[in-house]
This record gives structure tokens, sequence and C-alpha cells, in this order.
């Protein structure tokens, strides 16, 4: 789903194309072996671990022309994996269900987007709570979530929420910045 379109088209297409695995980057041997030293190398190139914050998938609900819709649009590009959880995917339904009538789409579209963005993320169960650690409980789930899947970024339009998460690595981005740091133009 690489070209821009708008998002009730974009859930129509999601809503009717099957996922195929088939042509995914790296499926093919992920190994070197070093004849001359007997060692083995893993050659394999793993897309950035990321946990998108609803504010950008809301966002890219609700406009097609910016960085949070080109986001959305690559998720099944294998340039970088997606991780969510059940409280995340509950929250994504809320905010955007609440969004409705700014974006022009109906329920159903809303689902389909929602159930092909789980098809394609990596699912997480979070066995363990890092609270209290910053102001706002939903920040925190999606902060555990990070941590959880041993994410490299979590692409957010609200980083100064997350301060002091730090600690555990993840670089906090917009979509933008993101698309910038995977070779993308926003």
């Amino acid at each position: 789903m690489n070209k821009a379109c708008d998002p009730a088209t974009f859930a129509t297409a999601v809503r009717h194309s099957p996922l195929s695995r088939e042509s995914e980057p790296y499926s093919d041997s992920t190994t070197a072996f070093d004849e001359f030293r007997g060692i083995i190398y893993d050659t394999i190139v793993h897309p950035p671990q990321i946990v998108i914050d609803t504010n950008v998938l809301a966002s890219a609900l609700m406009s097609r022309r910016g960085a949070s819709f080109r986001l959305l649009s690559l998720i099944d590009s294998g340039r970088f994996q997606i991780n969510v959880s059940v409280p995340l995917v509950l929250e994504y339904e809320d905010a955007c269900k609440r969004l409705s009538e700014k974006t022009n789409l109906a329920d159903d579209d809303i689902d389909a987007i929602l159930d092909y963005v789980c098809q394609v993320a990596n699912r997480r169960w979070i066995h363990f709570l890092w609270r209290p650690l910053l102001n706002d409980p939903k920040d925190e789930m999606v902060l555990e979530l990070a941590v959880a899947a041993s994410c490299e970024y979590l692409v957010t339009f609200n980083g100064k929420d997350f301060r002091g998460a730090e600690q555990f690595g993840i670089r906090f981005v917009t979509p933008a910045e993101f698309l910038e740091e995977i070779g993308e133009p926003p």
C-alpha cells in the first residue's frame, strides 16, 4: 500500500486485500558462512520495531496529506514492524470512533482499518507494569508496550509526555522524523 489514497479507499482496499507474506524482503537465507574462518554471521537486517501512539493514527485518518497517513500507508511495506497490544487497540478504536464525524469514515471502515493493523502488526502481551513513571496512564500503557516489544521508536506527536522514559533506550519521534529515519519522504 505505497500509493496515497483517501482513508475510505484505504479501508476498502484493506477489506478486500489478502495479506501475502511471500514477498517479505527478509525471507531468504539469513546467515552467511565465512569459509576461511569457519564463522557463521547473521546477515539479516531487521526492520525497526515501533509503536504508533493513538494521536498519530487519529491524525492519519483525518488527513491523507501528512506524514501520519504516509506512515499508516507503509505499515505492510517491510520498512518497519508495528507492535500492538489489546489495550492499545482498544484505545485506537475508542479514539478513532469518537472522531468518525471528522474523518468521514463509517464505523465499519474504522473496524476494517484496525483489523488490518492488527493483522500486520506484532501482537504483544504485556507481562509487567512500569507504573507510575509518566503522568498519564494511557501513555504508560503505550510505553509498556514499547518496552515489552524492545522497540527502537515510539512514534508520537506528544514526545514531551514521555519525559523520563528515555532510560529504556526508546526514541520518541514524530511521524515525519521517523519517515526520514527510514529513508521515506514524509
